[in-house]
């Protein structure tokens, strides 16, 4: 996946934040604080994947679009060339 200089710098402004909320999940895991550490470490892991990969804006209007045009105009036709019964 190529990304642009925005996304780049999209990524860059979002690892600044999520970094230091996974370092201190991991110091409270290594400290004990297991419960603790292990959400802290997921909440920095969500910080960057979730914008990344499930909130990308092209995709979200790609659906939506998808969602409210007739059949005939999405692009793809659905198994024509297999029989009715």
């Amino acid at each position: 996946m190529q990304l642009g200089i925005l996304d780049l710098l999209g990524l860059a402004t979002t690892l600044v934040f999520a970094i230091p909320v996974a370092n201190f999940g991991v110091t409270k895991l290594l400290a004990g604080e297991a419960v603790v550490g292990a959400a802290l470490l997921g909440v920095g892991v969500a910080m960057v994947v979730l914008p990344h990969y499930f909130l990308d804006p092209k995709r979200i209007l790609v659906g939506l679009l998808r969602g409210l045009l007739p059949a005939r105009l999405r692009g793809t036709v659905g198994n024509d060339d297999q029989p009715e019964q």
